[in-house]
């Protein structure tokens, strides 16, 4: 990458962290909001998030995406719970178009640390045990591997983001890989948050895990086509 680039994700990153160090240690206000969010998302009350979500009425969707965003950008919290209750609030077309958008912007936002302050802060900020696996399952999968994460629920979102970071990957092809990687579970979890019944869910971590078990499938067969080719 030339110093031009890297430095530009250099500072755009130092200006993200930067920015929210300074929010929140500056504007009680901000600093509730990122301490309320967290206590939701360590607990996973989806029906508590909605009734936050729902809580700031015209402004609602902007606040479902920064709670996306940050949840991006903090690890290891779950996004599922933005996504099902943005369904909820939302329904569960635009709560996936405000579901996406905010994890969309998440990403780039941890693959511009990632790629600005390298190695050793990533690490410390998602652990070196996480980001070595990481670094196994980019190796294993090439180019295809931001996309195959994206379509496995257990895979986790922002330590792929940072690790993307991290390799020779150009943005545009990981802006790419990950929408259209993390569509299909968006829309599964939205269509289902909006409904939220027991059975529901029931059926959709049914639905979530054959997804994944498929996936596996066809990863690990372009792994073998792949050692069959350099045989």
């Amino acid at each position: 990458m030339k110093d031009s680039k890297l430095r530009l994700f250099l500072w755009l990153s130092v200006a993200v962290l930067g920015g929210f160090a300074i929010l929140y240690f500056t504007i009680p206000s901000f600093a509730l909001f990122i301490n309320e969010s967290t206590s939701i998302l360590v607990t996973a009350d989806i029906k508590r998030m909605r009734i936050y979500i729902r809580s700031f009425g015209a402004i609602a969707p902007l606040v479902s995406m920064g709670i996306m965003v940050f949840q991006s950008i903090a690890s290891p919290l779950p996004a599922f719970v933005v996504t099902f209750a943005n369904a909820w609030v939302f329904g569960w077309q635009l709560g996936a178009v405000y579901s996406w958008t905010g994890a969309m912007i998440g990403a780039a936002l941890c693959w511009a640390i990632g790629k600005g302050f390298g190695r050793p802060v990533v690490e410390k900020m998602v652990g070196k045990t996480a980001l070595d696996k990481s670094d196994t399952f980019f190796e294993n999968h090439g180019r295809h591997a931001v996309f195959i994460a994206r379509l496995l629920p257990i895979m986790p979102f922002d330590v792929i983001s940072y690790a993307a970071g991290l390799t020779t990957m150009g943005f545009w092809g990981f802006f790419w890989a990950t929408g259209l990687g993390q569509l299909p579970a968006t829309i599964l979890y939205s269509w289902w948050g909006e409904k939220m019944t027991t059975s529901g869910k029931v059926f959709l971590w049914g639905i979530a895990g054959f997804l994944t078990l498929l996936t596996i499938a066809w990863a690990l067969k372009q792994r073998a086509s792949r050692k069959g080719a350099g045989a």
